[in-house]
């Protein structure tokens, strides 16, 4: 594994800040686990993504004056955009569904320094682990915290709309596919679009 950080991502280190997010989210979109299931590649594609994560995290504590932390790999820091955490990064992660890695470093962040950003990830993570109650509670939160976020309102309501469309019985259940109304399906789509806008993606291309 090369120790410069650059290399590994492939940009020069005059690079901006926005060049080396987009090739990070290039790379982690090549190398992510999905791409890799039932591949006899999958282990050299782990370890390229361990590579990738921690080469990006060295590039963004060094630019955030925390040099010393080197080319260790993941660890919670002071984030970019205002936030106590990369959350483009966290986001990326949830995008290419590493939720423990995204996680991990949600967990880390200070109950003190959880801002509405840190909720509506956090919440975004419930939700994709089906866990629906939570993942409600963290959408409201943030809602609650930015009023004028349309993104976390949207996922709110979207949330809302979800419960109030027949979530009866154990809130952690995930109802066969088979059994849902057209109604439910309906829903189910709209609120997984939503995220998936959220976080860089778009499963209803129309919407």
């Amino acid at each position: 594994m090369t120790n410069d950080p650059y290399k590994v991502l492939g940009v020069s280190r005059s690079a901006s800040d926005d060049d080396i997010k987009k090739a990070y989210r290039n790379l982690a979109k090549k190398y992510h686990p999905d791409q890799y299931e039932d591949n006899p590649l999958k282990d050299v594609a782990s370890e390229k993504m361990e590579e990738i994560n921690a080469a990006y995290d060295a590039i963004m504590n060094e630019r955030r004056g925390s040099a010393d932390q080197g080319f260790s790999g993941f660890g919670p820091g002071s984030g970019t955009n205002g936030h106590a955490f990369d959350n483009n990064r966290v986001r990326n992660l949830i995008q290419s569904g590493s939720i423990t890695a995204a996680e991990q470093i949600l967990d880390g962040v200070a109950v003190g320094q959880r801002d509405a950003e840190w909720h509506f990830l956090r919440a975004s993570v419930y939700y994709r682990r089906g866990w629906l109650n939570e993942a409600y509670s963290g959408f409201a939160t943030a809602a609650n915290m930015e009023p004028g976020n349309r993104e976390y309102a949207a996922a709110f309501r979207n949330m809302q709309n979800q419960q109030n469309g027949g979530m009866a019985g154990n809130p952690y259940q995930r109802k066969d596919p088979s059994s849902m109304s057209g109604c439910d399906c309906c829903t189910s789509l709209c609120i997984a679009d939503c995220c998936c806008e959220c976080l860089g993606g778009d499963l209803i291309p129309c919407c």
